[in-house]
């Protein structure tokens, strides 16, 4: 569906008093927090409710996650030829009739792992199709000085929902009623459907060339753009090594809690919640240090700190009253380094990156990195059921301090105090 080229549409006003990235802004908001509160809701439900085991858990999981390895690339070529409004929309009805759906059964007692793995996988699948599409939507709405900004303003709100949506999910399984829990998801689906429905202004969207190519051939231009990039190439391999390690952690994380620290859902959904406020404090040290130390010093030392802070987990013992601080402590470590890594790496690849294949980069850099969670979170049920929930937890730990290595010797780890050249342009190989 063509709209106007970048060159012939006015200039955006600056960004807050942009009122189409205003509501998009809000949208992601709702939609991080209902994302967030189902991607824990489902988990406790199946462990709390439906008893599930490692073995179980890991698979449910798996399930979930499978949509970003086996659809990114192709919703990455897709998405960039229509309208971010009308993909987002759409994704956001999808998740709120399904995650409804799982509430009404399970308010009549009739869930089971089964239905609720199909529920997962629909939900999964339809968060490929916003989180693609919000990041080309960015883009396409903010001028490029103002990406950086916009991406800490994205970023803060997703850092909030990392907040607000666990605690709320473990609050509502522990002290209401699974469907409860789960419908609260949906609540907040509902909510971005109605902020993103009103976004109005027009997007760049790339025109389609007479007899263009079709979709696997864009989906060959997006990796081939992505593999002949010296930086991209890293921000792959950094991020499936870390995804690979963290969901296995996960995965074990979730079974830990409960069952070795015998923490409450909402003890859980405190402890996992820590990381929002951490995060949020990224969000605010990513708009400033990266210029003052340099990109790659601040990528590296993140990653380390972050991720390595992991490795106290498992040697955790004692009562609530002992752990759920210190948990608390890993989770603000973990979610400042973190945030401070997502937010440096989004503004490289948006930068380096030609406006017309902005989705099919997200979705390329998403399919290799978030497409390892799914094995990663059967080697973590594998591993706890085999070793137990603390060597396993101990080896992913291990496995998480990967990324930040392999960031250090590639052309990331060697970024200065600006940004890499921007590849300009609009069609991207269209």
């Amino acid at each position: 569906m063509p709209s106007p080229s970048p060159s012939t549409s006015p200039p955006p006003p600056r960004l807050w008093r942009d009122r189409s990235f205003r509501r998009l802004w809000a949208g992601q908001t709702a939609s991080q927090f209902g994302e967030h509160t189902a991607v824990v809701v489902l988990p406790l439900v199946a462990v709390v409710t439906l008893g599930a085991e490692a073995g179980q858990l890991g698979a449910l999981r798996a399930a979930s996650q499978a949509p970003m390895l086996l659809l990114s690339l192709l919703v990455g070529a897709w998405v960039d030829r229509w309208r971010t409004r009308t993909v987002m929309v759409a994704a956001d009805a999808g998740r709120a009739v399904v995650l409804g759906a799982v509430a009404v059964a399970a308010f009549t007692g009739r869930l089971d792992l089964v239905s609720l793995a199909v529920a997962a996988v629909v939900v999964g699948t339809l968060s490929v199709f916003f989180d693609v599409a919000y990041q080309a939507s960015a883009v396409r709405l903010v001028a490029r000085d103002e990406l950086v900004r916009a991406n800490s303003a994205l970023e803060g709100s997703r850092s909030a929902a990392q907040t607000g949506g666990p605690a709320l999910g473990g609050v509502l399984v522990s002290l209401l009623s699974a469907p409860v829990a789960v419908a609260s998801g949906a609540v907040f689906f509902a909510v971005s459907f109605l902020s993103v429905r009103g976004i109005r202004r027009a997007e760049s969207v790339p025109r389609r060339a007479p007899g263009g190519s079709g979709v696997w051939s864009r989906v060959r231009d997006g990796w081939r753009f992505v593999v002949g990039d010296a930086a991209l190439r890293a921000v792959c391999v950094a991020s499936a090594a870390f995804q690979f390690a963290f969901s296995a952690a996960t995965t074990v994380y979730l079974l830990f809690l409960p069952r070795d620290l015998s923490l409450s859902g909402a003890g859980v959904g405190l402890v996992l919640a820590a990381v929002g406020p951490g995060a949020l404090v990224g969000s605010v040290l990513a708009a400033r240090l990266p210029r003052r130390f340099g990109y790659g010093r601040v990528l590296v030392t993140a990653a380390v700190v972050g991720d390595g802070v992991w490795l106290c987990v498992p040697a955790l013992h004692g009562s609530p009253a002992v752990t759920v601080p210190v948990l608390c402590g890993v989770g603000l470590v973990f979610g400042a380094g973190g945030q401070l890594v997502n937010v440096t790496v989004m503004a490289v690849r948006q930068t380096v990156t030609p406006d017309g294949m902005q989705a099919r980069v997200a979705a390329t850099v998403t399919c290799v990195g978030m497409g390892a969670t799914p094995l990663g979170s059967l080697l973590g049920g594998l591993l706890a059921e085999v070793w137990g929930t603390r060597p396993a937890l101990a080896v992913a730990a291990v496995g998480m301090l990967v990324s930040p290595v392999v960031m250090a010797v590639s052309p990331l780890g060697r970024l200065g105090r600006a940004l890499p050249p921007g590849s300009g342009g609009s069609d991207g190989g269209q």
